[in-house]
């Protein structure tokens, strides 16, 4: 399958800015805001389209691990105080994106400082330039929200950048950012004109997408979006292990089957935007906090609708709560608006959520996992043909994790 990676890449940081959002305060649209900037500097550098292209989509994703970063302090499997597992985790994820240049180090140093003070005590030149590009960058709009700055308040945002080259940013990413950070820049970040501005500095980039690149894409998202929640963990991964196995189970081709995997890893996408308070709550949700938790599908929907060559896998990905009787969400579309693997992809999803530890029940075997979901498909809710198969091809993993496909 061709797919407009420029497209997904835009709709990934969509998430990733209601992440950070959450846990850092940082505004929306700031992943576009960096690689807006970053993308007018690295032309002043001369890069070549490519080259900006790829240093755009660091910029959008440099925040991609943060998620898993929040995880492995909630678990205390965090040992960095200053954010290394957050940076060394962000250039593994985006190197598995396969991009047409070299972004050797370009998230790992993200948060260097230009006297040696960072995470991993690099100084200014000690790696590439385009690192100390988002450095200056990510610090500067998450500390004063570009987007909402008037022209009459560049002078002193400048005066700080100023300030600050040699010791917090490098010499050279100080002097572009001051050649580019000026008033027709700053109305260009607004909200209202971000998306247009963001364009500019992507080359369309449609990709013959095969297997080795849908596992990639795979695992990358579904880190992001199951790091959201202790109890999510391996959510997402083993939805795409279950969907890749019941599609080799219906004798599914190759293409067929990484277009459902994918699918699968994305279905959850949403969950970037849910707070993780109501993820994790222990109880029962109120119906203010369940109605925000259900939106989590209508999200994923918005994120991958528009992007061109994930039609299909867009429908499959935001249908996994819908129901045969109409009553499912977001669409309510109903046994004539689901077809086969719309449906899969309902029972799949139920029988992980149920079988998996969550904050309101302990961990299930296969059989009361299949007990529930029987319930569910005698209330015409689900498919039962699709039940029942799910029931034959499980058993033997009884409620347990099922391995990852093999990479080709």
């Amino acid at each position: 399958m061709t797919v407009r990676m420029d497209s997904l890449v835009k709709s990934i940081s969509m998430g990733l800015d209601a992440v950070e959002k959450e846990l850092l305060g940082a505004s929306t649209n700031h992943g576009k805001r960096v690689a807006a900037l970053c993308g007018r500097m690295g032309k002043l550098l001369g890069k070549t389209r490519d080259e900006i292209t790829a240093l755009a989509t660091c910029a959008l994703l440099h925040d991609n691990a943060l998620t898993e970063y929040i995880l492995a302090e909630k678990t205390g499997t965090r040992h960095d105080p200053m954010m290394m597992l957050h940076a060394e985790y962000g250039q593994r994820n985006v190197d598995a994106l396969r991009l047409d240049a070299d972004v050797k180090d370009f998230i790992l140093y993200h948060h260097e400082r230009a006297d040696g003070t960072g995470p991993f005590g690099i100084r200014e030149g000690g790696g590439p330039v385009e690192a100390e590009l988002i450095a200056v960058t990510d610090s500067i709009d998450v500390e004063h929200h570009l987007q909402q700055l008037e022209p009459g308040e560049l002078s002193d945002i400048r005066k700080i950048v100023a300030r600050n080259s040699g010791s917090r940013y490098g010499r050279k990413a100080t002097e572009l950012m001051l050649e580019v950070l000026d008033r027709e820049t700053l109305l260009s970040l607004k909200d209202d004109a971000i998306d247009e501005t963001v364009s500019g500095h992507f080359a369309p980039w449609p990709m013959e997408i095969g297997a080795r690149t849908v596992f990639g894409l795979a695992g990358f998202m579904s880190r992001i979006i199951d790091c959201k929640s202790v109890f999510t963990q391996v959510h997402s991964t083993q939805i795409a292990n279950r969907a890749w196995f019941m599609a080799d189970y219906y004798g599914y081709d190759r293409s067929q089957k990484l277009a459902l995997y994918l699918a699968a890893a994305l279905h959850d996408m949403g969950k970037l935007a849910t707070p993780a308070e109501i993820l994790e709550k222990p109880g029962k949700l109120s119906n203010e906090e369940f109605a925000i938790m259900k939106d989590h599908v209508r999200q994923t929907w918005e994120f991958l609708k528009d992007v061109e060559g994930l039609d299909e896998i867009a429908v499959w990905a935001a249908s996994h709560h819908e129901t045969l009787d109409g009553a499912g969400y977001p669409h309510g579309r109903g046994a004539a608006g689901l077809d086969f693997n719309c449906r899969l992809m309902a029972c799949i999803d139920i029988y992980q959520a149920v079988s998996e530890e969550r904050p309101y029940h302990a961990r299930r075997d296969h059989a009361e996992t299949m007990q529930i979901l029987n319930g569910i498909a005698g209330e015409g809710k689900v498919d039962g043909g699709i039940v029942r198969d799910l029931d034959a091809a499980f058993a033997p993993y009884d409620g347990g994790n099922v391995p990852s496909p093999q990479m080709p």
